[in-house]
């Protein structure tokens, strides 16, 4: 295969983010106690990094393909790796915060450079396996994660979580100075969307705050007016994205049922997995005491599952089409969560969580490949990747969203176990709709044919 080193240092870039978006959450406990934070400024930790991610990483995408990909791409290398840092070295949760935001404007920047080297050194069937070599390696580390994380957080430090970030930064560096070639797209004449970026940001922002400031299980009036003001500005994003002459997010492709619909059930179940997650390495270490390690392996099962599981998946897709692994996903995936709502505070771990974590793994391997084909199939060929960007941001946004969300069902509860419950069964509940929308939303779906791929 032509042009290692280009593969070599997208898949090494993306370790960065990839790693960091599973391993951080088991460290959280942890770090609380140690910074003396609340509980709404530890989901700021999370949703600082995911609001600048799926606010900007269709921009960043844009940028690479106007400025150069290697450019863009080494730019966001840099900031994460020094915003990595200033994480590693924070004094308090507000410098935690900050850095973490400029982590994730970083990860905007990196993310869809990764994938855009590959696209845009390779063609034919080597693009085909160097994209599938990037994807094994991104499960892989993000499988990974939560392991790396836990027992980085309970033999050394939360610190140590952020750090193993800056060898793999300056490897990526020496790499991108080696053998990878720039690349642009030469017939670009479009402007960014500044304005767009801006509006996206703000009013994910302000929703996303108002919610947090719900937590506190006071309902205030300024909660809520920041919450309806974010709202109104992601109105306004919407409209501005319509009329714009080049859109951050195409709101053309919407006009497909289909790849709306699929972007509907994305939000559902991304809401429900990123947002309920989140409070399990809490409950895990505060109330059953596990070590930071023994929380991270404890949802290895969900993701392993998941990730050997994709590529049968895949094949299913091609037999009875995608409604059916859609609908059955969704529907085990909302057992899988009231199956997190059911243990105590009693029994062992194969007995509680791992059965839930079973399920929960099955479910998404039935959904993951299937809702990629769909958003695939859905749009010309050659809006593809356009399409791709989009539910990748709509995922993201998700998640984040999700976590303020569950967060405040967590917090209005009597206890923190029973907020749990509460959440995991909100989550199941959530799973359950996107089920309905995955029945009811979507066209009659084909296996898709050589000539839709």
């Amino acid at each position: 295969m032509k042009l290692p080193w280009v593969l070599i240092a997208a898949i090494l870039g993306s370790t960065m983010p990839f790693i960091d978006s599973t391993a951080v959450n088991v460290s959280l406990p942890v770090l609380q106690r140690e910074l003396h934070a609340t509980t709404g400024q530890t989901q700021w930790v999370i949703e600082g990094y995911a609001l600048f991610l799926s606010a900007l990483i269709l921009l960043g995408g844009a940028l690479g393909d106007l400025y150069g990909r290697r450019r863009i791409f080494t730019y966001g290398v840099v900031l994460f790796a020094a915003a990595s840092i200033a994480c590693a070295l924070a004094g308090s949760i507000e410098i935690l915060i900050a850095a973490r935001c400029v982590q994730g404007i970083g990860g905007a920047l990196l993310t869809p450079g990764s994938l855009s080297l590959i696209s845009a050194a390779y063609s034919g069937e080597q693009r085909g396996r160097a994209i599938g070599l990037w994807s094994g390696f991104s499960a892989l580390t993000s499988a990974s994660g939560p392991i790396i994380g836990g027992w980085l957080t309970q033999e050394f430090s939360w610190r140590y979580v952020f750090i193993i970030n800056i060898p793999v930064a300056i490897l990526v560096l020496g790499v991108l100075q080696l053998g990878v070639p720039e690349s642009r797209d030469e017939s670009a004449d479009r402007r960014i969307d500044v304005v767009g970026a801006a509006l996206a940001t703000i009013g994910l922002g302000l929703l996303v705050y108002g919610l947090i400031a719900m937590n506190s299980g006071r309902i205030t009036a300024e909660a809520v007016g920041t919450t309806i003001v974010g709202i109104a500005v992601l109105c306004a994003f919407v409209l501005f994205e319509r009329r714009t002459p080049d859109p951050m997010v195409r709101c053309d492709l919407f006009a497909s049922r289909d790849f709306s619909a699929a972007n509907i059930y994305t939000f559902f179940l991304y809401t429900a997995i990123g947002g309920s997650l989140y409070f399990v390495p809490f409950v895990l270490i505060n109330v059953h005491h596990y070590s930071p390690t023994q929380a991270g392996a404890a949802l290895l099962p969900f993701i392993f599952i998941m990730v050997v599981a994709s590529r049968w998946s895949g094949g299913l897709v091609a037999r009875i089409g995608t409604r059916k692994p859609l609908v059955l996903g969704a529907i085990i995936a909302g057992f899988g969560f009231l199956a997190y709502a059911l243990p105590g505070s009693d029994g062992s771990y194969w007995t509680t969580f791992f059965p839930a974590a079973i399920i929960l793994g099955c479910g998404g391997a039935l959904f993951v490949a299937p809702l990629t084909t769909t958003v695939m199939n859905s749009v010309p060929t050659e809006h593809s990747g356009v399409a791709s960007g989009v539910n990748n941001a709509v995922a993201r946004t998700a998640g984040l969203i999700g976590v303020a969300v569950l967060g405040l069902v967590v917090t209005t509860s009597a206890s923190y176990v029973g907020g749990f419950r509460s959440a995991m069964i909100a989550s199941a509940l959530i799973a359950f709709a996107a089920s309905a929308v995955a029945a009811k939303g979507f066209g009659r779906f084909k296996p898709a044919t050589p000539a839709s791929t």
